[in-house]
């Protein structure tokens, strides 16, 4: 059973939670490497009988800087919570990263919110850790402040696997190689979306394959192709086995990108439900057909790769 945690949106936190173990970062996909690094927290937190503290963003910055990066999230905001509810933290800072937020000089940032507000008494940050105006501060200048602020920096080596270091970006590089097998290795779990089915054209009903369409807004894009997926309907706990296309429908002259999910032996209406949807395995890539004719016996097929 998932424990009940705290949710803070500013840093206003109660008493019991200062002086405590944070964490900070995007946490996107919340990965092996992040993984490495809650462990080695919960190491901390039984010596020290500290409590865990995420303080994490949204956007993520790099979206919020970059208003045409869309397709980019592993995983969507709260999917994020609920991963860091299961790894058992005790509190989470989401806070809104704005325009004035990202103006705080870094200086600022370490004696105005991680001492006065947070009175963190570990901090624990990746290598690659920026923050403040113009991402001026980094873990050096984090270290430099321990002694006079009373908390210490704590900065691991990064994960590696077979030479390749775990990291959101090697992710997202896989996942748009359509190399999911290998992702779901460096998550621990299967790589997912989470949407709501909306109507569409109905163009898979009418040649005998009802499709769940769903929009995949800002995550990160996959390759297009289709995939052996196992999908669960809202908060049902049962998975149905299903074979899903992601992509632009090329035979039908579309542009947006979508994800359509046939869910086998299944009747029923999901217009407006959630679905997760579990990235099992990669089939092949997108391709136009001359026709609907052509198209229907390449699922057929699919449909036989997957059963």
């Amino acid at each position: 059973m998932v424990k009940k945690i705290t949710l803070y949106k500013n840093f206003k936190i109660k008493s019991r939670h200062r002086n405590s173990i944070i964490l900070i970062g995007n946490f996107d996909g919340l990965h092996k490497g992040h993984q490495k690094l809650f462990n080695l927290a919960k190491r901390f937190k039984k010596k020290t009988l500290s409590k865990i503290g995420v303080l994490t963003f949204e956007p993520i910055p790099k979206m919020f800087f970059n208003k045409s990066l869309k397709n980019f999230r592993i995983s969507n905001k709260m999917q994020k919570i609920n991963l860091l509810k299961k790894i058992g933290v005790d509190f989470i800072i989401v806070k809104s990263f704005d325009k004035s937020f990202s103006k705080i000089k870094s200086i600022n940032f370490i004696k105005n919110i991680i001492n006065k507000k947070l009175n963190a008494k570990f901090i624990f940050v990746s290598n690659n850790f920026r923050f403040g105006n113009k991402r001026e501060g980094d873990v050096k200048q984090l270290i430099e402040f321990e002694k006079n602020l009373n908390y210490k920096i704590i900065n691991p080596k990064p994960l590696k696997i077979n030479r390749e270091l775990i990291s959101s970006t090697l992710i997202r590089e896989k996942l748009r190689e359509g190399k999911i097998i290998e992702v779901n290795s460096f998550l621990n779990r299967k790589w997912s979306i989470v949407g709501k089915v909306q109507k569409g054209k109905q163009l898979g009903k009418k040649f005998g394959f009802p499709t769940a369409n769903i929009n995949i807004k800002d995550y990160v894009e996959a390759c297009p192709g289709v995939y052996v997926v196992k999908t669960r309907i809202q908060k049902n706990r049962r998975y149905i086995k299903g074979i899903a296309n992601l992509g632009y429908r090329p035979t039908f002259n579309e542009k947006k990108l979508l994800l359509e999910v046939h869910l086998i032996n299944f009747s029923g209406n999901l217009y407006n439900k959630y679905l997760t949807v579990e990235f099992l395995r990669f089939i092949r890539k997108e391709k136009k057909f001359k026709n609907v004719n052509e198209l229907k016996k390449q699922i057929r097929r699919d449909l036989l790769t997957v059963k």
